[in-house]
């Protein structure tokens, strides 16, 4: 370990490139540790509307929106996932069921919200304790983050809730099912490695959660 830390890349002016209702395209000045700027602008996707808004400004880790773990079954031994069409792979993937945080919801009510939007179903959640703290996405390009909501699922799955603009078909997957998913299907990057640990896991998926 460094036993003295003398300079640290920063963040220089910003701006706003585009002013768009769910994500938009930052240009920030990159100051090296050595106090250079680089030749080559860094730019951010955000769901900021603000500069004021962004992280690197605010440096706090405010979840923009909510993943959704859901065990569903009387064994708590099936997950609920999603298939959904993403415009930026222009073909389906599966993911856990997500959602943005509208203003002024906790993690927790827009979770139960987007469960039962997504896919019917009714989520009653646990207490996930640090588990359900906001973690970063993709931090080679956006400042977003996203909290997730551990519970289990009750109801019918049906998509008659969902959005026009949403193609997803509800899942309902247990363990070997979730194998083949793996190996066969494209798989968002934060639920595949909630997948491995569902397959590795016995039991109560959400037992380790009371440790």
């Amino acid at each position: 370990a460094f036993s003295e830390v003398i300079s640290m890349s920063k963040v220089g002016k910003i701006e706003k490139k585009t002013d768009t209702p769910y994500l938009n395209f930052y240009e920030f000045e990159a100051i090296q540790r050595n106090g250079t700027v680089t030749s080559v602008p860094y730019y951010v996707a955000s769901r900021a509307k603000r500069i004021e808004d962004l992280k690197a400004v605010t440096h706090q880790n405010r979840a923009d929106g909510v993943i959704l773990y859901g065990v569903y079954g009387e064994d708590k031994d099936k997950v609920v996932l999603i298939r959904q069409y993403r415009y930026p792979l222009g073909g389906y993937v599966y993911e856990f069921p997500a959602g943005l945080v509208e203003p002024g919801e906790d993690l927790l009510t827009s979770g139960t919200r987007e469960m039962f939007e997504e896919t019917g179903l009714t989520l009653t959640p646990v207490d996930a304790g640090c588990y359900t703290k906001p973690f970063f996405t993709t931090v080679g390009m956006t400042d977003e983050s996203c909290g997730t909501v551990f519970g289990y699922c009750s109801g019918e799955p049906t998509n008659t809730h969902q959005e026009s603009s949403e193609d997803i078909q509800v899942v309902i997957a247990d363990r070997d099912e979730c194998r083949r998913i793996l190996k066969e299907e494209n798989v968002a990057i934060m639920c595949a490695y909630m997948l491995m640990h569902f397959i590795a896991s016995e039991g109560d998926p959400l037992a380790f959660l009371d440790k």
